[in-house]
């Protein structure tokens, strides 16, 4: 891997590459780092500590965690990537209920380019949205619990009325989103590709010194090393099912047209454990924070039953409801999300069009029941998996003794799944690149 770097940053064009996605990635963590106008930096400076010393910035964490924390800082780039990964897993399941959306997808580059397009409006609707409950959670004291009400996070100054500030407040989020999106897609063209992957690579990354500095000051070097040693040895296993994949041997029949002949060759199909990568994970961990955010927004004074079973058993991370849910939730979206994106029908009827067969089963409909019995073995165990990482903080937190301040493990669930796929991904890019350049200086 690290050979590969070395020889991509030999190479002109790679190198530019890089050094432009380095710099989009800088220019990120910057607007990342700017305060929202209307927003008093040492109040939230002060009620992110009283938070973190309380123990009751748990609700929030992963949205944080995908911002890099620029939300429990309100800045410009609050929201980060995640208005635009919702709006593209939203569009990605209505291609399979809107026919249009279907149509589109099949005409090839010029109907994923409206796709994309209505992808980027959802975003701009979906960050408005976001930012205003958002705001209305930090106006409330819920966003940031514990903090004080003589310490507003968002302060009526007199300047100019209070509902401007608002609205500012909500236009700046909104473009800092629209900006962030185009930064990625800038990556994507012009850069190494996987733009908006990277950027969530970026954003997560940036924790990992804060959170490794914050184990270290509360437990010492050995609770550190200790940490480390588990977030490597996760890493590593991650790294290992990631790169599994069960390869279905496809033969494609020869055939003679004119005085050309045509097929004849073998190949496979891969079938991996975990063909639904990150995204039910994702799914998960957006609906197991709904009814706490729903709760937060009701009346806490006069908590009602269902309130008060969410504040107990469903909001703590280390609770067994909170983490049954949560695993259950998992492992229905990989099978859910697994069943729309890789359809055994489509991929045999693909393979009999070419003229491909998998040898011993005949083409069309037992060919179906070949591939749906083989994803279906494969799902089991990859589905587990997903649902083991997701909750390992959450074990984690337990095992130290229940409490989220004990040791906040930065290596699990959604964090070291999607640092471990976009590196992984952005390697076999720059290799693939690296050795077409290497095919075209030898046919030159």
């Amino acid at each position: 891997m690290l050979g590969a770097f070395v020889r991509a940053f030999r190479t002109p064009d790679l190198r530019s590459k890089i050094v432009f996605t380095l710099l989009v990635v800088a220019i990120y963590r910057v607007g990342a780092s700017l305060p929202s106008p209307g927003v008093s930096v040492d109040n939230v400076r002060r009620c992110v500590n009283i938070a973190r010393d309380a123990d009751t910035t748990g609700v929030f964490t992963l949205l944080n965690l995908f911002s890099g924390g620029a939300l429990y800082q309100l800045s410009v780039f609050a929201l980060g990537i995640l208005p635009y990964i919702t709006a593209s897993i939203i569009l990605q399941l209505l291609t399979v209920v809107i026919p249009r959306l279907e149509e589109l997808k099949k005409q090839g580059q010029a109907g994923q380019g409206k796709i994309t397009q209505y992808t980027r409006y959802l975003t701009i609707g979906l960050a408005v949205l976001q930012s205003a409950g958002i705001i209305a959670l930090a106006r409330s004291g819920n966003l940031l619990q514990g903090c004080p009400e003589n310490l507003p996070l968002i302060p009526d100054t007199g300047a100019q009325p209070y509902w401007l500030t608002i609205a500012g407040l909500v236009i700046t989020m909104t473009a800092g989103t629209a900006l962030v999106m185009w930064l990625g897609e800038l990556v994507t063209d012009r850069g190494v590709g996987n733009g908006m992957s990277i950027l969530m690579f970026a954003s997560i990354a940036a924790r990992l010194p804060s959170e490794g500095k914050s184990i270290l000051d509360t437990k010492g070097v050995t609770v550190f090393v200790i940490v480390c040693g588990i977030g490597l040895s996760v890493i590593a296993a991650v790294v290992f099912i990631e790169q599994a994949q069960r390869r279905i041997p496809v033969q494609y029949a020869r055939r003679i047209v004119g005085r050309r002949s045509y097929g004849g060759s073998s190949t496979y199909l891969p079938i991996k454990v975990n063909p639904a990568g990150v995204i039910p994970v994702i799914f998960a961990s957006s609906l197991i924070y709904l009814p706490t955010i729903l709760t937060q927004l009701g009346d806490p004074e006069n908590p009602g039953a269902v309130a008060r079973f969410v504040v107990d058993y469903v909001q703590p991370p280390d609770s067994a409801v909170h983490m049954l849910l949560y695993f259950g939730l998992v492992i229905f979206f990989t099978y859910f999300y697994t069943s729309i994106q890789l359809n055994p029908a489509d991929v045999a009827d693909n393979m009999k069009k070419k003229g491909g067969f998998v040898p011993g089963i005949r083409p069309g409909r037992p060919t179906t029941e070949y591939l749906d019995y083989i994803i279906g073995r494969m799902l089991l165990p990859g589905s587990l998996y997903l649902g083991l990482v997701a909750i390992l903080p959450n074990l984690f937190i337990e095992l130290a003794g229940g409490s989220q301040n004990t040791v906040n493990f930065p290596f699990g669930g959604t964090a070291v799944l999607i640092m471990v796929g976009v590196g992984l991904e952005t390697v076999k890019q720059i290799q693939s690149q690296l050795e077409q350049r290497n095919y075209e200086g030898f046919l030159r």
